[in-house]
C-alpha cells in the first residue's frame, strides 16, 4: 500500500491564493434558491442573474477576479498581492 506523505490535516487546509474568497463565494452560491430549489450550477445562478442571488455574492464574484487577476499582475511584485479579509473594517 503506498504511503501518503502528508498528514490528512494538511490535505485538509487550501493553501491556493484567493481560497478564503473561494469558499465564501461557494458558501453564499451553495445557499440562494437558485442553486438548491432550481438545481441549476453556481456558474448558471451568477449568469443568469438570478433574482435568488444576493448582490453579496455578484460583489464576491467580483472581488475573486480581481484577486486572481492580482496574481497574473507583475506589479504585484511590488504592490503585494491583494489580500481579502471576510472581517469588517477597523475604525
Amino acid at each position: 500500500m503506498p504511503q501518503s506523505f502528508y498528514e490528512p490535516e494538511q490535505l485538509a487546509v487550501d493553501t491556493r491564493p484567493c481560497s478564503a474568497l473561494r469558499e465564501d463565494l461557494k458558501f453564499c452560491i451553495q445557499n440562494t434558491d437558485c442553486f438548491l430549489k432550481e438545481k441549476k450550477t453556481p456558474r448558471q445562478c451568477l449568469l443568469e442573474n438570478n433574482p435568488s442571488v444576493p448582490a453579496e455574492c455578484h460583489q464576491l464574484r467580483q472581488t475573486f477576479f480581481e484577486c486572481k487577476r492580482s496574481i497574473l499582475d507583475n506589479r504585484q511584485r511590488f504592490r503585494g498581492r491583494k489580500e481579502y479579509s471576510a472581517s469588517a473594517p477597523k475604525s
